[in-house]
């Protein structure tokens, strides 16, 4: 037990010894060679951007948090009831499942002048940008993990009367949880980006909108240190994913 429990711990401190590895070597490299800080800022130089009250990074943080989560969780809510319907109702599959396919074809920054013209700037349009990229590995994934049931098992429920609400509760959507996290961990990925689409495209706030503002003055260090923030963002999104994971999955059946 303590071995297995020394495992994790190990594993995160070399993590966390490689990323300090690599930003020591980092601010070596630009030191020794003298390169500019417009080209390549140093950590240091990047820190030290917040201190500046003209960034604004905790709104403008907070903006970006508030349209990735929102079009994580929608992705996810709509990608899972659209799975369960799919699975539900092979008729709904053959109409719509094509269709989705085909949406999901189209180039996600495409569709961002048509969200502002619909919904106008603001936190919406990106969400909406962040559902779009997000949504559809979370439907793949789920829908095939509610198809890879164990035909016996199906047979032994249906032997015994049960309905289709007890099919799905107790065989169904237990046996589709690894599926779905693993969707989930992918559109937690995307999230992040479609926000950042949306924010590049057109807005006012955000992390995305900041890295626009600078970049006319070739603020380099604010722009590495918007990144950082949207690494931190994606990188607790997706911690949180599989913190539920681990909570709801056994280890035996994850899928990495």
């Amino acid at each position: 037990m303590l071995g297995e429990g020394a495992r994790p711990a190990r594993s995160l401190a070399i993590i966390l010894i490689v990323h300090l590895v690599v930003i020591v070597l980092w601010q070596v490299l630009v030191d020794a060679f003298h390169v500019p800080k417009f080209i390549l800022p140093s950590p240091l130089a990047t820190l030290a951007t917040l201190g500046s009250a003209k960034y604004a990074w905790l709104p403008n943080i907070l903006v970006t948090a508030i349209e990735i989560l929102g079009g994580f969780c929608l992705g996810a809510l709509v990608g899972v009831a659209l799975a369960v319907t799919f699975s539900w109702s092979p008729l709904a599959s053959l109409l719509l499942l094509p269709l989705f396919v085909t949406l999901n074809m189209i180039p996600k920054v495409a569709l961002g002048p048509l969200f502002i013209v619909w919904f106008s700037y603001g936190i919406l349009p990106n969400i909406l940008i962040a559902f779009s990229i997000c949504f559809f590995p979370i439907l793949l994934t789920t829908a095939r993990g509610l198809r890879e049931v164990e035909p016996d098992l199906l047979d032994l429920v249906k032997s015994l009367r049960g309905s289709r609400w007890t099919l799905f509760r107790k065989i169904q959507l237990p046996g589709s949880l690894p599926y779905v996290f693993s969707g989930m961990k992918v559109g937690a990925i995307l999230a992040v980006a479609g926000a950042i689409v949306g924010e590049f495209i057109a807005s006012d706030r955000g992390l995305g909108y900041l890295m626009i503002q600078v970049q006319s003055s070739l603020d380099t260090p604010a722009m590495v240190m918007a990144v950082v923030f949207l690494t931190l963002l994606g990188v607790a999104l997706y911690g949180l994913v599989l913190g539920l994971e681990r909570l709801f999955v056994v280890r035996d059946v994850r899928l990495q």
